[in-house]
């Protein structure tokens, strides 16, 4: 006797309303179609990508440099700390990691410091390569693009996650790189990165004063001295006379000689041609509270606000429409703000805002490249500290709204499926998230609902089920509060949270939700809706995550009969009724009734959407299933090697339902005797899940399982009880003791034991 993988390893897909559809994976984890309530077996594909190749061999023709802007030329009174931070790393080997943290407060010049190394030092490096750091996503995100700096093509539909990967190991096989990690909140968020790293150096920039991973070596940066302040007004503004350097000198003991502060303030003197006398008399006159500010909280965020809002006033008299378009830029995150977001695609919008992003550019106020924006985050949260009365809380409504809009407009339809449209939805989610910050304390709004719903579904799609999760409950939540417990949008987003339970292995969260989701749906729309159907997919798909299999096959036959209604027998989503009605007669055993459905949801797919559709994979992973199952492994073997190479190049190697693809793989190879070639495929096929859903997820169970399964073929007793005791206890865990599958690894490892001759 041997695990089984048919219903273990069988695949679901669950659609959704036509306006959006999500999708998960795994045997307790079905995914959402585009278009209607069906539920289809099989891992979801979702990207087109090329394989990357091995890191060591790409070899650039040209040194790498990646830096966000050219140094300022103007750089005054930081001459000890840079021959300090020259000294650390200019000695250093390149046989190891040596890293240097720069810490200080915000808008001290660590960054400008970093940047000046970078652009002075870049000849002794083969690569320089800069990461704004300050969240893992970010730093993963910034790895991903020196993957596709170096191989465009390849990596050009690659997760995130991949492409980051893939960076760390061409950065290890290549030495001699700078690494730029910028304005690192938390240690952790790098710890794991640098343990990683060999060959390099890495420069690392901080507000925090904390123990840095390893031998980090650390250099303090506080303000600037008094005469290098002032020598810095005055180089940039051109006023030397000796009225103006005492002036100046004034200018940066009011400012507090923070350089980001006296950058600012000599930009605005030269943009506006005022006199530093004057600029002094306005910022002496400015409104005390500013100092309290400073006594209180950050004080360069009090110095930037005092700076600021000079700075806006005269901007809100002169060019109104710029100083309009800094609180809508401070809504998003501070970083990399696409400029292809900026107006919503209307045209004289965006012309609008590319005049108003050069006045502001002209005052510093943000950095700007053709691409992308970025506002320094003490000049977002000056902008956002300004509070003048009713007017000025009107000001911040309607940027929040306008900021809403631009992002709504410019999100790619189909965040699951349309993988054209995923670097985009990379460069926005975390925009997304930064205006759900924003409106956290405000009106709910279901557009906000609506934005983030999409956002879930992509970070579905990308694998990111927790981060899904969180993304989700907060659209279900604004949902009902906005629209009422009995909306059928209401329904939709209990439905997609849901979904993201069955994906981290958590259905006993998904069923009240589905079922509450059904009960709306069925109310609000009547019985036969096809978005019924949807619904009735979705309980259905969570009965068999629960080992309910028996309770999910009316459901899954009145689901179908409902969408061959209303779509036609030859709709693509009937493909998706047909393979879940398949997968739940798997479940409770009428294997032969199987098989035809298959047969026909892979024709509908594959006549509708080609030959090289990423649901075509799904068809033939659950072909081979059943084939296998009926003892036919021999016509099972090449399905699942298709449907495993469309996988792969879909999804790259480390996606979980790749691992799903690997095990079926593994499990058609033991049913034809070829244990060798199983192996190497179920330890990859564990080793994927663990690192993507955790240990203790009940898949981590199954891979498990089958492992065990191929090593008892190959007579290794040792590992076989060894793997199957892991299976057994991760299942009662995820599962509990009645759950079907939990029932089938205890008969199995008792078979075990009964086969090796190990007593219980």
């Amino acid at each position: 006797m041997a695990m089984t993988d048919d219903a273990a390893e069988a695949e679901r897909r669950v659609s959704s309303s036509p306006a959006a559809h999500l999708q998960t994976s795994g045997p307790r984890s079905p995914g959402v179609g585009v278009n209607f309530g069906t539920v289809k077996t099989g891992d979801e594909i979702v990207q087109a990508a090329a394989t990357l190749p091995a890191p060591e061999t790409v070899r650039p023709a040209a040194r790498i440099v990646g830096l966000p802007r050219p140094a300022t030329p103007v750089f005054l009174g930081r001459l000890d700390d840079y021959e300090r931070l020259e000294q650390v790393l200019a000695a250093a080997g390149e046989t190891v990691v040596v890293t240097q943290a720069l810490y200080g407060m915000g808008g001290v010049g660590k960054s400008e410091l970093a940047l000046q190394f970078a652009h002075r030092s870049r000849a002794r490096y083969e690569a320089v390569w800069w990461v704004t750091a300050e969240s893992p996503q970010q730093v993963e995100a910034g790895l991903a693009e020196l993957t596709r700096h170096l191989v465009q093509d390849a990596a050009r539909a690659a997760t995130t996650e991949d492409a980051a990967a893939w960076a760390v190991g061409w950065l290890r096989a290549h030495p001699g790189w700078l690494l730029l990690l910028d304005n690192v909140t938390d240690p952790t968020h790098v710890a794991g990165l640098l343990g990683r790293l060999e060959g390099g150096h890495a420069l690392i920039t901080s507000r925090r004063d904390v123990r840095w991973p390893g031998t980090t070596r650390t250099l303090r940066l506080g303000l600037l001295d008094p005469e290098p302040s002032a020598e810095l007004i005055t180089a940039i503004t051109g006023h030397t006379a000796p009225r103006d350097r005492e002036a100046a000198a004034e200018i940066a003991r009011e400012l507090g000689y923070l350089p980001l502060a006296l950058d600012q303030a000599a930009a605005y003197i030269r943009q506006t041609r005022i006199t530093l006398g004057r600029y002094l008399g306005l910022l002496q006159r400015h409104p005390a509270r500013y100092y309290a500010k400073a006594a209180n909280g950050d004080k360069a965020q009090a110095t930037i606000a005092r700076l600021w809002d000079i700075t806006l006033e005269t901007l809100q008299d002169q060019a109104p429409e710029a100083a309009e378009l800094a609180l809508v830029l401070a809504q998003y995150a501070p970083a990399d703000i696409p400029r292809l977001m900026l107006g919503g695609g209307n045209e004289q919008a965006v012309q609008a805002a590319d005049a108003a992003l050069g006045v502001l550019a002209s005052h510093s106020m943000i950095d700007l490249t053709d691409e992308v924006v970025e506002m320094h985050r003490l000049t977002r949260a000056a902008v956002l500290s300004r509070d003048q009365g009713t007017s000025e809380d009107h000001a911040h409504s309607a940027a929040r709204d306008l900021a809403l809009a631009w992002l709504q407009a410019t999100l790619p339809e189909d965040p699951e499926s349309d993988v054209t449209g995923w670097p985009v939805w990379r460069s926005l989610v975390g925009h997304v998230e930064a205006i759900a910050a924003r409106h956290a304390s405000f009106r709910p709004s279901e557009q906000l609902s609506q934005v983030l719903d999409q956002t879930g579904l992509f970070l579905l799609a990308e694998g990111d089920y927790q981060r899904a999760n969180e993304v989700l409950t907060t659209a279900a939540t604004i949902a009902e509060a906005v629209l009422g417990p009995d909306h059928p949008d209401v329904a939709a987003r209990l439905r997609h949270l849901a979904a993201t339970y069955r994906a981290l292995g958590r259905a006993v969260e998904a069923l009240p939700l589905e079922q509450r989701a059904l009960a709306i749906t069925m109310a609000a729309l009547g019985p036969d809706h096809h978005h019924v159907a949807i619904g009735l997919a979705h309980v259905a798909a969570t009965y068999r995550a629960l080992g309910r299999a028996a309770e999910a096959l009316p459901l899954d036959q009145r689901a179908l009969a409902i969408a061959e209604a209303a779509l036609g027998p030859d709709h693509p989503s009937i493909a998706l009724a047909l393979g879940n009605l398949a997968v739940t007669l798997r479940a409770v055993g009428r294997w032969a009734e199987t098989l035809p459905l298959e047969h026909r949801a892979f024709a509908i797919t594959e006549a509708t959407l080609g030959p090289d559709h990423p649901d075509v994979a799904i068809g033939l992973g659950n072909l081979a299933v059943t084939l296998r199952a009926l003892g036919r492994a021999a016509e099972a073997l090449p399905l699942e090697q298709r449907a495993s190479t469309i996988a792969e190049a879909a999804l790259g190697p480390d996606h979980p339902d790749v691992a799903t693809r690997l095990a079926n793989l593994a499990a058609t190879h033991r049913a034809l005797g070829r244990a060798t070639e199983a192996l190497p495929l179920d330890k990859r096929a564990l080793a994927i899940t663990e690192a993507a859903l955790g240990p203790h997820h009940p898949d981590v169970a199954t891979r498990l399982a089958n492992l065990a399964a191929t090593h008892r073929a190959l007579g290794r007793a040792t590992e076989a009880l060894a793997g199957i005791t892991r299976a057994e206890q991760c299942a009662v865990a995820a599962l509990g003791t009645e759950h079907p599958t939990t029932r089938s690894l205890q008969k199995y490892a008792d078979h075990l034991k009964d086969l090796f001759g190990v007593p219980d």
